[in-house]
């Protein structure tokens, strides 16, 4: 048996983490590689985190494409090999006309969920503009999806299953920049990094909207440091590079911002 409490202590997504670990102990007793849903980022970062201590099992996370934001984990022993190909997903394409009625990412999303699915069993979706959506989703609805899915808005729709070398991905775009400021506090290093006003960061700090290394955190004077990853949900990620001291004993700091 794993260490549940040792796992569990100081989660911030206890219920979540309590489901990994009955898969990766359903997947030590059956000696198979044993699926989760579609995690957050927020929810993958933790589990990888509990989990790396252990000895007993390995995970392997993939959502589709090198950028998913939403991955499934594969879990088997350690003793079983395990790459991004163990992880089972399936894409599927839901095409029609929105010249006229265009739909946004929640749009499909609430379509999808409309159909009686969970949140959980469904990983990004890929909007394609006037043309419809891609989804990635559990290889097990696909045929229900298929059958279930077929209005988005006002608009008819088509839905059918497509190899994931299909999917339409779009490159995110790095912007690199250095700022030079007086300390390495969240709010400075972010309000610089995706370029607005202290004040306002630090309402999205407080309000909840800003994570650190998808941890979830509202205190404008935490500290960043090189290799700290800034999210702010709606506007992207901000990853903190080289850190130099000037002579006048400011932080010249390298940033790539995502988009």
């Amino acid at each position: 048996m794993l260490p549940k409490d040792e796992i569990l202590k100081g989660a911030e997504n206890p219920e979540t983490l309590v489901k990994i670990i009955d898969r990766a102990e359903q997947a030590i007793k059956t000696w198979e590689i044993v699926p989760t849903d579609f995690l957050s980022p927020p929810e993958l970062a933790e589990a990888q985190r509990a989990f790396s201590r252990l000895t007993e099992v390995e995970l392997v996370a993939w959502g589709g494409y090198p950028q998913a934001e939403r991955q499934r984990l594969a879990i088997a022993r350690t003793d079983l090999p395990l790459d991004t190909e163990s992880v089972e997903l399936a894409a599927i394409s839901i095409a029609g006309n929105f010249l006229f009625d265009s739909a946004t990412h929640r749009d499909f999303l609430g379509s999808l969920l409309g159909t009686g699915i969970v949140r959980e069993k469904v990983g990004d979706l890929i909007v394609l503009g006037e043309r419809g959506a891609q989804a990635i989703v559990v290889p097990e609805l696909v045929e229900f999806l298929e059958d279930s899915l077929n209005q988005v808005r006002s608009v008819p729709v088509k839905t059918k299953q497509i190899g994931l070398d299909e999917l339409k991905i779009r490159e995110p775009k790095k912007k690199e920049m250095v700022t030079t400021e007086a300390s390495m506090r969240l709010d400075a290093i972010a309000s610089a990094g995706f370029g607005m006003s202290r004040s306002k960061m630090v309402d999205m700090i407080g309000s909840g909207d800003v994570r650190v290394n998808w941890k979830e955190t509202k205190s404008a004077s935490s500290v960043v440091k090189t290799g700290d990853l800034v999210a702010i949900r709606g506007k992207g990620r901000l990853e903190i590079g080289e850190v130099m001291i000037t002579k006048k004993q400011r932080y010249r700091v390298n940033l790539t911002r995502l988009v």
